[in-house]
């Protein structure tokens, strides 16, 4: 009786990592052992990445409103502040997207949380 090989089931799995280390530098994409460690690390650095990259946004977004309630004489947590107390509901991101793009639309949120902090 031949003798049973892993052959291509083993050979696909290498082939497969191979594939996903594509790219790497030197050993890292040619070597089979230093290739599985390199793809091993970069999934959990991607793995990792993929929430510190909405915390850079949002600190993004905040440091962009910031900078257009300042110009409108006010600090971000008094303008937050406001537009809580103003019951208006628009996320960070638009809001940052407003300062940069449309400053009338900007400005008149401002003055809408003014308002509502003096009340």
């Amino acid at each position: 009786m031949p003798r049973a090989v892993d052959g291509t089931r083993r050979k696909d799995r290498r082939k497969k990592l191979l594939k996903q280390a594509k790219g790497y530098w030197g050993r890292r994409s040619k070597l089979y052992r230093t290739a599985k460690d390199a793809v091993a690390k970069s999934l959990s650095y991607a793995y990792r990445d993929r929430k510190v990259r909405k915390r850079a946004f949002r600190t993004l977004w905040i440091t962009r409103i910031s900078a257009g309630c300042r110009a409108e004489g006010l600090s971000y947590s008094r303008f937050m502040n406001g537009l809580k107390r103003a019951d208006v509901q628009i996320n960070r991101k638009v809001l940052s997207n407003l300062a940069i793009e449309d400053r009338e639309a900007f400005q008149a949120l401002v003055v809408r949380a003014k308002d509502a902090l003096k009340v």
